[in-house]
């Protein structure tokens, strides 16, 4: 008789396995819009299943829990039982032997801070609170509101000029988009219950190389009325193209010699090519916006100046300003700002960094095209310091991976100190303090803090820092723009309430976000200056949207796009990200589950036509 055996998952728990991983690609696709309340109970409802019931708080508890959760939602509750619901919660978070009782009441009680209003409707009206308006998951999570849908379905029929005048229906720069947008929409795509997300990005590149080049819409009327635009980054410029499709004569003010803002300054040539940035800019300006280069408010004109001439101002000067680290040696030789550095890159000023050792500090997005952008330099070796895990760097997971593919080196837990210089004042070496990771901070993240053990030294000659971005708003400031917290206060309607006639939005509003992001700001700006100006013009189109074919849709791998080599990627700055094929598009495109026509996308109308 054998004392021991080996334990293996019997057929049973593989399956359990199995419906675990379906439970967590569903959960990853949940839609926006849906009930809090009711996705509470059936979270409660997964927790209590996990239960041993050894401990009471944990067996009776959650039970309990469920019980008045479902009373709410049955309309038998009363305010009462919102006070009971909090009591229970907080008995089992304090009591449970584990974290299955814990955390399960900690949820609930998350859920009663966050949205109470929503158990308060169910009590008092028997109604939810939550929105289906836009149930199609990728177009909610698109800020610009882009038909994603509409467009793979053009795909899908070859329809490629189509489908780049359904996006610029909503979005301007279908081409810089395509190349470099974080596409958030992927992130609840429904395809990922059945495998994984849709490549939304990767077929909108498709369409933008093979669409040829695609007029714009006719302009309306014009309306006799002159709206400036301050800044031409990607929100000022979208801002203006709907402007001036809506008949407003529209002048653009930007302050550097070229258009494009941070897509031009601060997105490096090996994402995004400036000639393929060109082409959105020209299909723009085609339109009848004009441009007014090397100007610059609160020096060559006042905003009380320019709201003389205009009718309408909207400011979209972006976060393009230096932030500093605060740290002893940041004005030593050899140290550099992320915004100084890209931008001579912008320029076709590339620094020379051959032969140097490089020191890059952040974790975004940023940080990492400087990263790679060094290692293109020349540098003889690339550090990133970041003072927590890589796992809570900002950047995306294909940035990071890019750039250590490329040989830059992430070194994590490590908070800049301070910088040490030579005797002719040149950068020598970033003394770091290590880190320990720790308890969550506010937005969540888990909080470093000083390690026992000794400074580390990292010989470098050159360092970058990458910690953010700031706004300049002195000249608007000035004027009675209100400022709060370093950025413009505007309203989500980008309407500046103390000063009629003047909007703000984007970056300059939000702090630095996403090129897409100031993208549907503008788009915003434009619809409400429109009717500021006593118009309600529509922005519309007239494509067909292909049928539906009623495919079987069986599971099927993602195709995502692929990259150059590494080693032949990291000495230039030509384009790294290949384009599908023919082949791939289409099984690619044939993968979307056109949750426009079905569900709730055919139970509320589809689509929106025109806004």
């Amino acid at each position: 008789m054998s004392r021991l055996e080996i334990i293996t998952p019997n057929r049973a728990q593989m399956v359990v396995e199995g419906l675990y991983r379906d439970v967590e690609r569903r959960i990853t696709a949940s839609p926006p819009g849906l009930c809090p309340v009711d996705l509470s109970l059936a979270f409660l409802h997964l927790c209590h299943a996990q239960t041993c019931g050894k401990c009471v708080p944990c067996r009776i508890g959650l039970w309990q829990l469920t019980r008045l959760l479902e009373e709410v939602l049955d309309g038998k509750a009363g305010l009462d039982t919102l006070g009971l619901l909090e009591k229970t919660a907080r008995v089992i978070v304090d009591t449970a032997d584990c974290a299955i009782g814990r955390e399960s009441a900690s949820m609930v009680l998350k859920g009663l801070e966050g949205f109470r209003d929503d158990y308060e409707e169910h009590i008092l009206r028997h109604r939810c609170l939550c929105s289906l308006n836009q149930p199609v998951p990728c177009v909610a999570l698109c800020p610009a509101g882009v038909d994603i849908p509409g467009y793979i379905a053009l795909v899908a029929e070859g329809r490629y000029a189509d489908a780049v005048r359904l996006i610029r229906k909503d979005n301007p720069f279908p081409t810089a988009c395509a190349m470099v947008c974080e596409h958030p929409c992927e992130a609840r795509c429904r395809r990922n219950m059945v495998d994984d997300a849709v490549s939304i990005r990767a077929l909108k590149r498709y369409a933008v190389d093979h669409a040829g080049k695609v007029p714009v819409p006719e302009r309306a009327a014009a309306t006799g009325k002159r709206v400036a635009v301050i800044g031409g980054g990607p929100g000022g410029l979208s801002a203006a193209y709907f402007l001036s499709l809506m008949g407003h004569e529209v002048e653009v003010f930007e302050k550097k010699s070229a258009l494009g803002g941070m897509l031009r300054y601060g997105i490096p040539n090996y994402r995004l090519p400036r000639e393929r940035l060109d082409e959105d800019i020209e299909a723009i300006l085609s339109t009848g916006v004009k441009v007014s280069l090397n100007v610059e408010i609160g020096k060559d004109f006042s905003l009380r100046e320019l709201r003389r001439r205009f009718d309408c101002i909207y400011i979209a000067i972006g976060a393009q300003a230096d932030k500093t680290v605060g740290i002893e040696g940041e004005k030593l030789r050899g140290v550099i700002s992320a915004v100084e550095m890209l931008r001579e890159v912008g320029d076709g000023v590339t620094p020379d960094f051959t032969g140097k050792r490089v020191v890059i500090i952040g974790g975004g997005n940023v940080a990492m095209d400087c990263a790679r952008s060094a290692r293109r330099m020349g540098a003889e070796r690339v550090t990133c310091v970041y003072r927590r895990r890589e796992e809570d760097m900002t950047a995306l997971h294909e940035e990071i991976e890019g750039a250590m593919a490329e040989g830059c080196e992430i070194l994590t837990l490590q908070a800049p100190l301070r910088i040490e210089g030579d005797e002719e004042g040149r950068v020598a070496a970033l003394w770091t303090r290590p880190q320990i990771i720790g308890g969550p901070d506010a937005g969540g993240r888990p909080r470093p803090r000083p390690a026992d053990v000794p400074e580390r030294r990292i010989p470098c000659d050159i360092v970058v820092v990458a910690i953010g971005q700031g706004i300049e708003v002195a000249p608007f400031e000035e004027y009675g723009v209100p400022i709060k917290r370093g950025v413009i206060d505007a309203m989500s309607t980008s309407d500046i309430g103390t000063i009629t006639g003047v909007f703000a939005g984007g970056d300059c509003v939000t702090g630095p976000a996403t090129a897409v992001m100031a993208i549907a700001a503008g788009k915003v700006a434009a619809a409400n200056i429109d009717e500021y100006l006593g118009f309600r013009h529509e922005i519309t189109v007239d494509v067909e949207i292909p049928g539906v074919r009623f495919y079987d849709h069986p599971a099927c791998g993602r195709v995502s796009p692929d990259e150059r080599p590494a080693d032949e990627r990291r000495d230039d700055f030509e384009l790294i990200e290949s384009a599908l094929t023919a082949q791939e598009a289409q099984q690619e495109a044939r993968r979307c589950l056109r949750c426009d026509h079905f569900g709730y996308g055919g139970f509320k109308g589809g689509r929106s036509k025109q806004w």
